[in-house]
């Protein structure tokens, strides 16, 4: 069986509008449609869609965005109150077949939730073996650092964040991961990891130019030593809320 990758960046509780999450969604998806074809359009759930299409068209403007993040309101089992502190959400995929799904959930500020956008990207296909590509990945992290500001990102195999992965709360390291300068500086890191910054963000790694799997002992070591570095330089506890 082929690893599944994915691509994710967390942060911890910020209070925002329904409208300050549609501008960061906004500019997310006019970014990320730059870094491969396949971003260009993307779709959501809904009755009535025309059948031919994987689902209705989702413009990537404020307006529209603003009202699927309040569609996406939490609400209580009774009585349907809006839970204002869990913040909003909604999905979004490209395709019918061999898609890559968005989730987003952000606004919240309760201190027992977080805050992602998180992308599955297709595990097959011509669309999967140029998306998960080290420069595709770094410029997926870099839109989601860009319109975001998160704590944290990453793009990693699942299996090997399972392997590397020492804490569930902890700051997740991967193939490539980028980390917030609200964390703290990155220390000096082993050949062959590339590092790059964000602009005044934060910085963002690149481990092996090549796809990393945990089938590779060689990737495994070297995603567990780079874990150990950021690790004893107290870069993998969030910062608090």
């Amino acid at each position: 069986m082929e690893e599944t990758y994915y691509a994710g960046a967390y942060w911890g509780p910020r209070r925002e509008t329904a409208a300050e999450c549609a501008r960061r969604a906004e500019l997310f998806f006019h970014m990320l449609a730059r870094c491969d074809p396949s971003f260009a359009r993307w779709y959501r759930a809904g009755r009535g869609f025309p059948r031919e299409l994987p689902g209705y068209p989702v413009h990537p403007e404020v307006t529209e965005l603003e009202e699927l993040f309040l569609r996406g309101r939490n609400r209580t089992d009774f009585g349907k109150r809006v839970i204002e502190e869990l913040g909003f959400g909604f999905s979004v995929w490209n395709a019918k077949k061999e898609n890559a799904l968005i989730s987003f959930h952000c606004g919240a500020w309760s201190p027992h939730t977080s805050n992602v956008c998180v992308m599955d990207p297709p595990s097959e296909g011509a669309v999967s073996e140029r998306v998960l590509s080290a420069p595709v990945l770094a410029e997926v992290l870099i839109c989601m650092a860009t319109a975001w500001d998160p704590d944290f990102a990453v793009a990693n195999s699942n299996p090997l964040g399972d392997l590397v992965e020492k804490k569930e709360d902890e700051v997740r390291v991967g193939w490539l991961t980028y980390l917030s300068r609200r964390l703290g500086r990155v220390p000096p890191l082993p050949a062959p990891v590339r590092m790059e910054p964000v602009g005044t963000l934060g910085m963002l790694m690149v481990l092996t130019p090549e796809r990393m799997t945990a089938s590779n002992p060689e990737h495994v070591a070297l995603a567990t030593r780079v874990r150990e570095l950021l690790d004893r330089a107290g870069l993998l506890r969030p910062p608090p809320p």
